[in-house]
């Protein structure tokens, strides 16, 4: 499909759906170093799908967020309480928590809903999450066409980018449970 499945399968990442730019950029990197895709283009189409994929996800926020919450949050011990405070954090750090998030595993995929429930202005969020995603595209699309001139086969390259990213996805994962045990722990104190 060309640049634009790099757009279409980046966008269903960046719209909540567990697809990982991690395999997608790496092989737009692959055809790059084949010559059949060009290294600026093929990256900058990543971050556009990041772009409209966010979208998709801010707005399920934005438009289904806080009533919501308030309306079935209780079933999974999310409060109001929660929720003003998670407003109140967006609305201290949300642009640096945006752009900064586009450039890590996992969390750049989830971040877009949180920032539509505290109600990011929209173009300032759509602005940063495009700018946060083009390095992280840019990178992998290097580490695909790297990988690719240096072991020639596009199999190796998957085996070698899978291993260190599935690392880096179990630190993320593990520090997830942590919090989420500390957070379950102070919500049913309270409770």
């Amino acid at each position: 499909m060309g640049l634009p499945g790099v757009v279409l399968l980046m966008a269903i990442e960046s719209a909540c759906i567990p697809l990982p730019s991690e395999v997608i950029m790496p092989f737009a990197g692959a055809l790059v170093a084949k010559g059949q895709m060009n290294f600026h283009l093929a990256a900058l189409a990543g971050a556009l799908g990041c772009a409209l994929g966010s979208s998709v996800a801010y707005w399920v926020g934005a438009v289904g967020g806080r009533p919501m919450i308030e309306r079935y949050g209780r079933y999974v011990l999310l409060r109001t309480k929660d929720l003003d405070r998670a407003e109140r954090w967006f609305n201290r750090w949300g642009d640096a928590a945006i752009f900064w998030s586009r450039l890590m595993p996992v969390v750049r995929t989830f971040i877009s809903l949180p920032a539509g429930i505290g109600r990011m202005r929209f173009s300032k969020f759509l602005t940063l999450s495009f700018l946060g995603s083009v390095p992280w595209c840019y990178f992998l699309v290097w580490v695909g066409m790297t990988l690719t001139k240096r072991l020639g086969d596009f199999e190796r390259v998957h085996e070698a980018i899978t291993g260190y990213f599935h690392g880096a996805d179990a630190v993320i994962g593990i520090a997830f449970v942590v919090l989420f045990a500390i957070w379950l722990r102070h919500h049913l104190k309270e409770a």
